[in-house]
């Protein structure tokens, strides 16, 4: 028993198994806690044969913020969880009506599938609080355009849903998601369990080659840099709601 709320609800139709991050005072950040919870449930998940699929969507404005800067998960734990969303044997559909900072979406890119509505609003905002996108990077950039990504992680502008979908981030986008989600779920649904899971083992081939190689060296790089003198300055700037000492 850990003593507090789930920050993760669990609901089932048809099949369907929604899990939803339910901590948006905290715009869903990835806290120490919402990260064991999210992995608990998806370990149940993969346990359970009366799951097809998987739908990760979302209370509040906000998918998920990243990182949660006052209680953040051990890096090795968010490792961790994204490689389980990519090995889960079941399809992972991510369902977004709100905003993705840093590490949600690295979160994202975990996700087989990913749609949102038309006020979704996307950001690699890690150069600004002076670390790097390292970790998420390793379902990013086997998932995403080169080209997008070299402006958005250095520069951490914000970008809107139907670049997201251009750069690969998303399948698709609408102002109505769950009508765009529909024939998805459906499709899914009417998709043999033991197919299901040998397809998605063809798709997610190159992506877990990417945690083989990479997750340590990230990992570490991720670590040094929240340690430094710039990530200190960045992340009292943000919690001070004001600009770091090197914006000019």
């Amino acid at each position: 028993m850990t003593g507090r709320d789930p920050l993760v609800r669990r609901t089932r139709a048809r099949g369907v198994q929604t899990l939803t991050l339910d901590a948006p005072a905290r715009r869903n950040a990835l806290s120490a806690a919402l990260v064991a919870d999210l992995a608990d449930a998806l370990a149940d998940c993969a346990r359970d044969p009366g799951v097809r699929a998987v739908l990760l969507t979302h209370t509040g404005t906000t998918f998920s913020a990243g990182a949660d800067l006052t209680d953040p998960p051990d890096p090795d734990a968010l490792v961790a969880l994204l490689r389980q969303i990519v090995e889960l044997p079941r399809p992972v559909v991510a369902r977004v009506t709100g905003h993705v900072r840093a590490g949600g979406l690295g979160l994202l890119a975990a996700c087989d599938l990913a749609a949102a509505s038309h006020r979704a609003t996307f950001a690699f905002t890690e150069t600004r609080i002076g670390v790097a996108p390292a970790v998420v990077s390793l379902t990013v950039l086997p998932r995403a355009d080169p080209r997008a990504l070299a402006r958005y992680y250095l520069t951490g502008e914000r970008f809107d849903a139907a670049e997201a979908v251009r750069t690969g981030l998303l399948t698709a986008a609408g102002d109505d998601v769950d009508a765009v989600l529909d024939p998805v779920l459906d499709g899914l649904r009417r998709s043999a369990p033991e197919a299901l899971a040998a397809t998605k083992r063809l798709l997610t081939a190159k992506v877990l080659e990417t945690f083989d190689r990479d997750a340590a060296d990230l990992t570490a790089l991720s670590a040094r840099l929240f340690s430094s003198p710039h990530a200190r300055e960045g992340m009292t700037a943000f919690l001070e709601r004001r600009d770091p000492a090197w914006v000019v």
